[in-house]
């Protein structure tokens, strides 16, 4: 079978932590509505596929989630697109087939260097047990209380050794041509990052007002982020 041919981009997203592609519909849906094709896969052990959260379930299997979304669905010339958490998962996609990614955005990120965690990265967040906790919100978090509600509802525990494996990282993600940061101007977490990129040949930085949920709180605005990244 040969593989899909069409003019349309293909965006692949990598939601964030405790989430699922739910948190990114509103976004894949303009998308769609541009005539692009959006793909926003649940994680394993996250969403509706809390089911199968377990032991086993680690940060190498979030990577493969993604890299066998993009070969299963002979997908090419994508634009990775990777948010908080996520941002894990993207660099170590980009790490297995950085043949397949035209474009990558970086969303509110975790960027692991090499032999690096998550939890290295956010070092005094308790991991304890096979199944860590979604962190609490407060109001004010997202633009909407109504969606701050909504995403608690809809939070899963994260199987642990999603956040402790650390990864072998060689910089690949730096090799891309196209390389897009966005911040979030409500959320001041990753604002020297910004600042960092800013200044780094190759990369595009961006900042729209919202929260941490860029996706729910301000989809619009994403979305044409996402489109300039093609």
């Amino acid at each position: 079978m040969s593989g899909i041919n069409s003019d349309r981009t293909n965006f692949v997203i990598v939601h964030g932590g405790w989430a699922g592609g739910w948190a990114w519909q509103r976004v894949v849906d303009r998308l769609h509505d541009l005539g692009h094709r959006a793909f926003a896969p649940t994680l394993t052990g996250l969403g509706e596929r809390s089911h199968l959260a377990g032991v086993g379930v680690d940060m190498q299997t979030h990577i493969a989630d993604i890299v066998n979304e993009i070969v299963w669905k002979d997908l090419n010339d994508v634009v990775l697109v990777g948010h908080s958490y996520g941002g894990m998962v993207t660099t170590g996609v980009i790490e297995r087939i950085p043949e397949r990614i035209a474009s990558v955005v970086f969303v509110e990120p975790f960027i692991p260097g090499d032999n690096q965690s998550f939890s290295d990265l956010v070092p005094d967040w308790e991991l304890d047990g096979p199944l860590t906790d979604a962190p609490p919100t407060s109001p004010g978090d997202y633009v909407s209380e109504a969606d701050r509600l909504w995403v608690d509802a809809k939070a899963t525990p994260q199987p642990t050794a999603t956040l402790t494996q650390r990864q072998r990282v060689t910089g690949a993600y730096r090799n891309i041509s196209k390389r897009a940061f966005v911040q979030a101007t409500n959320w001041d977490l990753f604002a020297d990052m910004a600042r960092k990129y800013e200044q780094e040949e190759g990369w595009t930085v961006h900042r729209i007002a919202s929260g941490h949920d860029i996706a729910i709180d301000a989809p619009d605005e994403l979305v044409a982020v996402l489109v300039e990244a093609i």
